[in-house]
């Protein structure tokens, strides 16, 4: 069984011959092998997606009759995955009208690889609350029955997470691709068949 660096060895020169930024693009191509969340023609949504390699992968997968946006705080060069748009901003402020525009209509998947620009104690609540975020911009981004991906750290609030994410979807999933590292804790929530949550009706007297 080969040992975690020398497993990482392997996808970054793997990466490197396949023309891809950094080897975790083979984690969303064994998701999307997996679970088909990624189509032609699929518009999809990247956020955390720098240095690029979701967005390589996306937009090869959805092809000229797709498109990928990309949200991060670092910038990521026009040339990374030709014809996808990226917006530099931070996800908790970046106005989801602003990716609309970009798309120019609702997302068929939302893909998150973000983590948390720390390291140490506390991360897992960090990468839990970076999820609920990308949940709590779904409802005007993500078209009903659309697909979402995401990276979270497991911890103690996990299970509420998972919890969270099946009120909204009607399949979901955890799967650690083989290409994570044995020592990460790294998880990615899969799930399809989007329901969006519906808006609490005003209170007042009956017409």
């Amino acid at each position: 069984m080969p040992q975690p660096r020398k497993l990482h060895d392997r996808y970054f020169k793997q990466a490197k011959a396949e023309g891809y930024v950094a080897r975790s693009a083979y984690k969303l191509l064994e998701i999307n092998e997996k679970f088909r969340i990624v189509r032609v023609g699929d518009r999809v949504l990247d956020l955390g997606c720098a240095p690029g390699s979701w967005m390589q992968v996306a937009a090869k997968t959805v092809g000229s009759r797709g498109l990928v946006v990309g949200v991060d705080l670092q910038a990521v060069g026009p040339n990374v995955a030709p014809g996808a748009r990226t917006v530099q901003g931070d996800i908790f402020k970046v106005e989801p009208a602003t990716l609309l525009e970009l798309s120019g209509s609702l997302f068929d998947v939302v893909l998150s690889d973000m983590a948390p620009s720390t390291t140490g104690h506390g991360d897992d609540f960090l990468s839990v609350r970076l999820c609920r975020r990308v949940l709590e911009i779904l409802p005007p981004l993500l078209t009903p029955g659309g697909s979402l991906a995401m990276k979270v750290l497991e911890g103690e609030e996990f299970p509420e997470l998972l919890r969270e994410v099946r009120a909204l979807f009607a399949r979901v999933k955890g799967f650690k691709p083989d290409s994570s590292r044995d020592v990460s804790r790294e998880m990615f929530i899969v799930a399809g068949g989007y329901r969006p949550p519906v808006p609490a009706r005003p209170l007042g007297n009956a017409s």
